[in-house]
């Protein structure tokens, strides 16, 4: 038989062991969890980001189309400084025509850098999904941004946010 009392410090020891593998030492920053969602316009600019986050650029350039997309050497050296960034999204617009479904997505960001310096922007990005149905040939195409403009912002990050239209 068993004594379930011996056992108690044991428990509490393992119960801590999750909490301690997650601490992080002053000065480390956590990597975020790998998001790659490109259901929605939303979701497909959050990825973009936690590419950001994560440091995965190639990643991030791969949520534009491949047509529209920023000079890579360009994208790339531009998050060089960039520790993280937080984002925000503001009411999405969404119209359609003939297959495809443009949307556009406010934002509003806070970019860290790496001598711990913030700065917060605010703009828009634009992206299509031609409707799965109406592709025949490979590629598959998902959703994918078009176009995005950042402005840095007068306002705090809590209260900045892009405008945008189609």
């Amino acid at each position: 038989m068993i004594c379930l009392s011996r056992l108690a410090p044991f428990a509490a020891l393992l119960a801590a062991l999750p909490l301690a593998a997650l601490a992080q030492t002053e000065g480390e920053s956590a990597v975020p969890a790998y998001l790659d969602d490109r259901s929605t316009p939303e979701q497909v600019v959050t990825s973009m980001y936690n590419a950001i986050n994560r440091q995965e650029y190639l990643r991030a350039h791969s949520y534009y189309d491949p047509g529209t997309a920023p000079e890579w050497p360009a994208f790339r050296e531009g998050y060089q400084d960039t520790a993280s960034v937080r984002l925000r999204t503001g009411e999405i617009i969404t119209e359609g025509a003939a297959g495809t479904t443009h949307s556009a997505v406010p934002v509003a960001i806070e970019a860290s850098r790496a001598d711990g310096t913030t700065e917060v922007f605010a703009g828009c990005y634009r992206l299509t999904q031609v409707q799965p149905a109406a592709q025949e040939t490979p590629p598959f195409r998902g959703i994918q941004i078009d176009s995005g403009t950042l402005e840095p912002a007068e306002a705090a990050f809590d209260d900045a946010m892009g405008s945008c239209d189609l």
